[in-house]
């Protein structure tokens, strides 16, 4: 059993109110003039970050953190001038996979370009998990009407998740057509929100819902929409479900990677909005496919050559995706802010002076920039190996 907070009488357990963590809150009009600056995220219930879920790189820091946050870096602004050019344009012109290596903030600028979507009234469908899709987690069923395996689970949570974020936007668009359900049936006019609470409400709806409400965004053209999947790579390759003949299914044969790809390649679209991913590359199970690094421009995971084995229908999936490439290194003045976060959160413990009678770690510029040259500028490196590995020296 854990011990009463009566118990924990020694310094070590004080929290010490002048040290707590203490940011700005991220906004679309705070980003203007915080590059290089660590902004905190909102809390309310209905935020994206929230409602979605955050990538489990995110997840851990997080759970660490007093308050969830991030560092505005020089390619978030530049991603963030995609998006706002995305606005009046069709989701065919954007449509991008932020690519780089392990631990350079791929995650995190995916979900800080969805937090400013969400923030400038924009319609957002968030994945930030993608591997769940095709990592055989969830249960499926074969559906001979659309002749792909549906996944109502997920369909179901899916659309939790959206109508927490978007609701006050989609009640004001209505259905086009009349849509046939075991329960209750919407008929055509009604407000969008109408429609996904009926797939809420019986999860045996989730997946002709979902796929309704994807077909009612691509005709609407009151506000952009954004889709953004993290692990964008796990979409084009085999998945971890079987078949009745216990065969590898492929993911484009399950219902939402089918329906995300369809954005993804072009073959369908939104009037206005884009669509992004991020390109995963802990996971060896989902590797960065052949088709998907040639159309990125990126070099082969394998070598390869003409006569290589190609699959006509993943090249045809990632026909006309753009790549957008994070640095694999902050600059000094970003890793700076993030330093002091940590800091600020009392997780560097080095250096210590007794102050009142008492240690008290000391951080400074030498524990930084020696954490900054071992990590090579990687953010995560920076971190996980860096920061959070510093000692108590008594």
């Amino acid at each position: 059993m854990p011990l009463s907070v009566n118990q924990l009488t020694k310094s070590i357990f004080q929290s010490d109110q002048r040290l707590e963590l203490q940011l700005p809150t991220f906004s679309p009009e705070a980003m203007n003039y915080s590059v290089g600056k660590a902004l905190a995220f909102p809390a309310s219930q209905n935020e994206a970050m929230r409602a979605f879920g955050v990538p489990d790189s995110a997840l851990r820091d997080f759970r660490i953190l007093s308050r969830p946050c991030s560092v505005v870096r020089d390619v978030t602004i530049s991603a963030l001038n995609v998006l706002d050019g995305a606005s009046d344009k069709s989701s065919r012109d954007t449509r991008l996979i932020m690519t780089g290596p392990t631990g350079c903030g791929k995650s995190y600028l995916l979900l800080q370009t969805v937090e400013y979507a969400a923030h400038s009234d924009w319609i957002v469908m968030y994945i930030p998990r993608g591997l769940h899709l095709v990592d055989s987690s969830k249960d499926y069923a074969y559906d001979a009407r659309t002749r792909t395996y549906s996944q109502p689970a997920y369909s179901d949570q899916l659309l939790r998740r959206f109508l927490s974020v978007n609701e006050r936007l989609i009640e004001t668009l209505k259905t086009r057509e009349h849509v046939s359900l075991e329960d209750a049936p919407v008929p055509a006019g009604s407000p969008l929100s109408e429609l996904v609470k009926a797939g809420v409400q019986n999860p045996v709806n989730a997946p002709v819902v979902l796929a309704v409400l994807m077909d009612e965004l691509s005709h609407q053209s009151t506000y952009p929409v954004l889709l953004a999947v993290d692990d964008m790579q796990a979409m084009y390759g085999y998945s971890l479900y079987r078949d009745a003949h216990y065969r590898q299914i492929m993911a484009q044969h399950l219902a939402i990677p089918r329906m995300i790809l369809e954005y993804a390649s072009g073959k369908k679209a939104f009037p206005r909005g884009a669509v992004m991913g991020a390109a995963g590359t802990q996971h060896t199970a989902f590797k960065m496919p052949l088709e998907l690094c040639e159309a990125l421009g990126l070099p082969p995971p394998r070598p390869a050559g003409p006569y290589t084995k190609r699959s006509p229908e993943t090249t045809e999936f990632a026909r006309g995706l753009k790549n957008f490439p994070v640095s694999p290194r902050m600059s000094v003045s970003e890793a700076a802010s993030l330093f002091e976060v940590w800091m600020q959160d009392k997780a560097l413990h080095t250096g210590e002076v007794r102050v009142n009678d008492e240690l008290r770690s000391v951080p400074n510029d030498e524990l930084f920039m020696s954490k900054y040259a071992e990590a090579d500028g990687n953010p995560r490196a920076f971190v996980q190996n860096g920061l959070l590995a510093t000692q108590m020296t008594l």
